[in-house]
């Protein structure tokens, strides 16, 4: 149950042990939100080269991303329960997999068009759904890790839980919007996915430098 006693006051934003400001905190994950749309979006794309113009590339697409995100968090929240878990540690390095991953997948949808020319619909959609359910079980994994993180801080649940998942939402909007009206006309599909690898690395880089200036993640 959750007393008045266990939430954060305003007087006291960041209490000790938080290891990272919470707005940064936010930020940091917003910008997650922001490279996860951005990768939907141009792996989509990519993907017409290999099924063409057509439905099958939606429906792998959006159905390893929620396949990938559902195990993903999952996955998240069993390691979150782990006693003495450094929490942000692994989220920091979750997000650089990501982006080590996101930098070189463009080449790997290709390797996957060409080793597939010859095999038939089926074969093609899942060898391409597992390449894509590897970074999206990374990508679900965030936010149990974070509010697990949050929760050990605070002790208020609900509050860890609804701001986090509310500025990765933004972040996805924010990203579903600058992709479609800016990157993607801008930079093209391999600008647009260094820029998602930049965000990834920097999420990954700020947790990094926060817990090296002395903070832990508190358990």
């Amino acid at each position: 149950m959750i007393t008045p006693e266990t939430t954060i006051t305003a007087q006291n934003p960041d209490p000790p042990g938080l290891g990272i400001p919470r707005r940064a905190l936010f930020l940091i994950f917003t910008l997650s939100g922001i490279s996860a749309l951005l990768y939907q979006l141009i792996w989509q794309r990519a993907l017409l080269t290999i099924f063409g113009s057509n439905i099958e590339s939606v429906t792998v697409v959006v159905s390893a991303f929620m396949l990938g995100l559902g195990i993903g968090s999952i996955t998240g929240g069993a390691v979150s329960k782990r006693h003495g878990v450094p929490l942000l540690l692994i989220f920091a390095i979750v997000e650089i997999s990501i982006g080590i991953y996101g930098a070189v997948s463009l080449h790997l949808f290709h390797w996957a068009g060409n080793f597939t020319t010859d095999s038939g619909t089926f074969q093609t959609g899942l060898l391409t759904l597992m390449l894509i359910l590897i970074p999206t079980l990374l990508m679900g994994s965030t936010l149990p890790l974070l509010v697990a993180h949050c929760v050990n801080v605070s002790r208020n649940v609900g509050h860890s839980v609804s701001m986090l998942y509310f500025v990765n939402t933004l972040g996805a909007g924010i990203g579903a919007l600058l992709a479609a009206f800016i990157f993607l006309g801008m930079l093209g599909l391999s600008g647009s996915l260094y820029l998602a690898v930049s965000l990834n690395l920097f999420a990954g880089i700020m947790i990094l430098h926060f817990r090296r200036k002395g903070a832990h993640d508190p358990v």
